[in-house]
């Protein structure tokens, strides 16, 4: 620990597992994100004024198209 740094790395190897680190997160954050849209079209977590019922009436129409 000559140099200073507490992870043994040098300043170019902390800084490319920095970029690394960055550039997945950022992907975490952008597939998250999708999820919780596509999860929000499918069944909204805040029902609408009538309720869960007018959306479960749609997927069951759905289904007996599927069926």
């Amino acid at each position: 620990m000559s140099d200073g740094s507490i992870s043994g790395l040098s300043e170019a190897e902390a800084k490319e597992f920095h970029s690394i680190f960055v550039t997945s997160f950022f992907l975490f954050i952008v597939v998250a994100v999708v999820a919780h849209i596509l999860a929000w079209m499918w069944r909204p977590w805040l029902p609408s004024a009538t309720g869960y019922k007018t959306a479960l009436d749609s997927v069951q129409q759905i289904a007996s198209y599927l069926c």
